[in-house]
Parts: C-alpha cells; structure tokens; sequence
C-alpha cells in the first residue's frame, strides 16, 4: 500500500505550521494507496473530529491536541488514531491493519497512537489522559 504525496504534505502542515486542526485519511483501493479524504482547520473542535469519523467505515486520522499542563505550560501532542468500527466490513479491518504500519512509518513526529473500534475508546478523556 502506497502513500499519496499529498498525505505526507498535508501531515507536514498539521505538523509544522498548524494549518490543520486534524487530517483523515482513507485507503484508495483502485490506486492502492492512502490519501487525504477531509482536512479540519485549526479553529475546529475534537467534536467536529468525531463528526467527521465515518459510522461504519474505516479510517487513519491524525489530531493535533492542544492543552495545558498541571505548570500551566501549553503543549501540543499530535495523536494518530486508527478508527475501525466494529459494524465495518471485515474486509476493510483487514485492510487497514494491513496498513497500518506502513503508513504509520511515513508519518513522523507522531507523539501517541489509538486504536479505535467505537467513539468511547477515543474520548477526549482518553486524549488527555494519555497526553499527560
């Protein structure tokens, strides 16, 4: 499975200039390879994320989550999450864990990983509980 140009440079304007609150990516199965299906900006909430998130499709996403520490400090961590929900085709789990890691290589500076098969397994909480 291939990775689009386009992915790589999209996950680099999240990353280093903050252009993207968060990045979805699906698998194109005619060109074999993972592009860009939606881009959130910056002013767009973890809500607008999940909202995002197909109900019964697989996806790769990348999230920057930013907050602030117990010294008042602000930080960023970028989160890249596997959504895989459990009412999604057998044939699409297969895939994207196929591709996982090949794709998760392509991708650095990623801080935290989940993996996802229903919207509670990726709470916010979950997100600030890993972040501290």
């Amino acid at each position: 499975m291939g990775v689009d140009n386009h992915s790589k440079s999209t996950y680099l304007e999240l990353q280093r200039k903050k252009v993207h609150r968060y990045v979805i990516f699906k698998i194109d199965e005619k060109k074999k390879e993972v592009v860009v299906e939606k881009t959130g900006g910056p002013a767009e909430s973890y809500d607008d994320f999940t909202a995002s998130l197909p109900e019964n499709d697989c996806r790769y996403a990348v999230y920057d989550f930013d907050f602030v520490t117990s010294e008042n400090c602000q930080k960023s961590k970028i989160f890249f999450i596997t959504w895989s929900p459990s009412v999604s085709r057998i044939r699409a789990k297969m895939l994207y864990a196929t591709s996982k890691d090949r794709f998760r290589r392509e991708l650095e500076g990623i801080h935290y990983e989940i993996q996802a098969t229903d919207p509670t397994e990726m709470d916010l909480e979950v997100l600030q509980e890993r972040a501290n």
